[in-house]
């Protein structure tokens, strides 16, 4: 399969081909390798016991008048990201129109009336039991260093848990190591990897 993908990019002219293995084991990067790729990107799965800590950090639910706000804390706080980062107008309203999305759940923190921050929250209700999720949060760079993150991460565990939830889970870059001392703290811990493997072809 991968070697019939680099054959099809290589009559087109070249590119770049990705290729994902879902909960990686100890043979995981034999196939890809052999094949011509090489390892670029480790996503870890966490996950956590609900309850979590309470916090008395203030936020509300996302509105629609929010948009523009969010997009700006979003985009400068995922500058580097490939998926969260230039996030537009409708990329937003895809993810919103999608069945799992819950306005109530996606949780703003305002600092002197200006977004600060952000806890999206995420529900897999077709897992049994259902599953909470830190789907996405950020705190915009004006305001790093102040704990938002954490305050932000244990308001987005309480709402989950005041869903009735027993579990929680979250993805983070394997070279976030700021973000992943923080979940750490927080009680995470890994359950499992994700690994994306790439080849240039020309």
């Amino acid at each position: 399969m991968l070697e019939a993908a680099t054959q099809a990019v290589s009559i087109q002219g070249g590119g770049r081909l990705e290729y994902w293995i879902q909960q990686v084991g100890s043979q995981s990067d034999k196939v890809p390798t052999t094949a011509g790729f090489t390892r670029f990107r480790d996503l870890l799965r966490l996950r956590r016991q609900l309850p979590a800590l309470k916090t008395d950090l203030a936020t509300r639910p996302f509105t629609a008048d929010d948009a523009t706000a969010f997009l700006a804390v979003n985009n400068a706080a995922f500058e580097w990201h490939p998926e969260q980062g230039d996030m537009m107008v409708e990329d937003l309203e895809s993810r919103q129109s999608e069945r799992w999305y819950e306005p109530g759940g996606f949780l703003l923190h305002e600092v002197d009336g200006e977004v600060a921050g952000f806890c999206w929250t995420k529900v897999h209700d077709d897992e049994s039991p259902a599953l909470g999720e830190i789907y996405a949060i950020a705190v915009h760079p004006d305001h790093h260093g102040k704990g938002l993150g954490r305050a932000l991460t244990l308001a987005g565990l309480a709402h989950l848990s005041g869903r009735g939830l027993r579990h929680a889970i979250l993805y983070v870059e394997s070279d976030n190591r700021p973000a992943r001392r923080m979940y750490e703290g927080l009680g995470f811990d890994r359950e499992f990897t994700n690994r994306a493997y790439q080849r240039i072809v020309r």
